[in-house]
């Protein structure tokens, strides 16, 4: 499970930076133009936010496979 949800969150980021590069580069917003009403927009938004915020653990992974194969 602990694979599923890391390749989830990884996913989620991912199309949450690609829509701030589109929106950096084109002033596009894809969230907006997907989901359209402004509460499922802040829902999505949220969603990334949170899976950025798990993404932090990644450092504590890596730095334990690290010490691992020392």
């Amino acid at each position: 499970m602990g694979r599923v949800l890391d390749a989830i969150v990884l996913t989620i980021s991912i199309i949450g930076a690609i829509n701030w590069g589109l929106i950096g580069f084109f002033n596009f917003n894809l969230v907006g133009f997907i989901f359209g009403a402004e509460l499922m927009s802040r829902i999505i938004y949220a969603i990334v936010g949170l899976c950025g915020i798990y993404l932090l653990t990644f450092y504590g992974k890596t730095r334990q496979m690290g010490s691992a194969s020392a």
